[in-house]
């Protein structure tokens, strides 16, 4: 009997022991609470990767309405594959969301970097403007600038062969068309979408060339010869008339030729650190108000409906996007434009 009731004192301390180290306490209020406040803290940011300037505007109002912070990485369209292509498959891509070119986003996307996601602040955008979770907000636009001070009216081009009269020899600024790939591509995209004939376009370069542009290495150098009125115009982009106010520029309307530019597009990363505030990030971008702050603010050409820069006449300018040129045919063309323009 004593041993019996021994093996059951055994038997019931052993238990005891098991319910104490195995049984869990129900959690406090204040344990329960404090759980799920991990994740917002670890989403009160955002890594954005772009090539695009002048966009502190957007992000100060994105911080401001959602309290996550948007921290910005400005890549060069040179290095941006590289660069992000290099640290993905390093597994240290830190981008949340990424802006850049379509083609490279196009394939970003065919590598696996970018992830699908349907924007429900996207709807209202053309269809062409939606690709698989890449989306398509604005046009890179570029076009003739003048300084309206020293151009008279009557002298504005109204056709892009108006570049060619002797008028314009020695008052012309343009990014190197044998180096800056941005400007090959538009020379390239006059042949395709504007000139009926390659002979035409061809008579174009000619012109073009015999009056002396002067070459700057990219678009952005290009405004300021013209404010200056060292030279009266220039081939770049109408935002300056915005950046650049009170600057006296303005753009020559070529009446049904087209104002040309590359899609800029954004996408968020498939292996984005902070996905929740990847995709508010993204819903923000591509809202009215975000759009209208990049069309009022930095003179951007967006794809949202019925938004454009404050630009007299630019809302019923004919914009279009112009394909992206491969890596081979820039070089072609660009050693084209070479020999075409003298050019170094």
């Amino acid at each position: 009997m004593k041993k019996a009731f021994a093996v059951f004192m055994v038997l019931c301390v052993l238990a005891g022991g098991l319910f104490a180290g195995g049984a869990k306490e129900a959690p406090k209020p204040g344990a329960a609470a404090a759980a799920p406040a991990a994740a917002p803290a670890a989403e009160d940011k955002v890594a954005f990767y772009a090539n695009i300037t002048a966009i502190e505007p957007i992000l100060e109002a994105f911080t401001k309405s959602t309290g996550i912070k948007a921290e910005y990485t400005r890549i060069s369209t040179a290095k941006f594959l590289s660069t992000v292509f290099t640290e993905f498959e390093a597994g240290k891509l830190m981008a949340d969301v990424i802006q850049a070119p379509l083609p490279v986003l196009e394939m970003l996307k065919e590598r696996g970097v970018l992830t699908s996601y349907a924007s429900p602040t996207a709807k209202d955008y053309p269809d062409w403007a939606k690709k698989d979770g890449i989306y398509l907000f604005g046009i890179e636009y570029a076009g003739l600038i003048y300084n309206k001070e020293v151009v008279k009216p009557a002298d504005v081009p109204t056709r892009y062969e108006d570049l060619t009269k002797p008028y314009w020899k020695d008052k012309i600024v343009m990014a190197n068309p044998a180096s800056h790939a941005t400007t090959i591509g538009w020379l390239v995209g006059l042949k395709e979408h504007v000139f009926a004939t390659e002979a035409d376009w061809r008579q174009f370069l000619k012109g073009l060339a015999a009056n002396n542009p002067m070459f700057v290495s990219s678009f952005g150098p290009t405004p300021a010869p013209i404010e200056s009125g060292e030279k009266a115009i220039g081939i770049s982009m109408p935002k300056y008339i915005v950046t650049k106010a009170p600057a006296p520029l303005d753009y020559a309307r070529t009446g049904n030729q087209p104002i040309m530019g590359t899609p800029r597009a954004m996408g968020i990363s498939s292996k984005a650190p902070h996905p929740v505030a990847a995709r508010k990030f993204v819903d923000y971008w591509l809202s009215r108000d975000a759009m209208t702050l990049l069309a009022r603010d930095v003179g951007e050409y967006v794809l949202a409906p019925g938004v454009f820069p404050p630009i007299d006449g630019m809302d019923k300018a004919k914009v279009i996007a112009i394909r992206e040129l491969s890596d081979e045919e820039t070089k072609k063309w660009g050693d084209e434009f070479k020999q075409i323009f003298n050019a170094k």
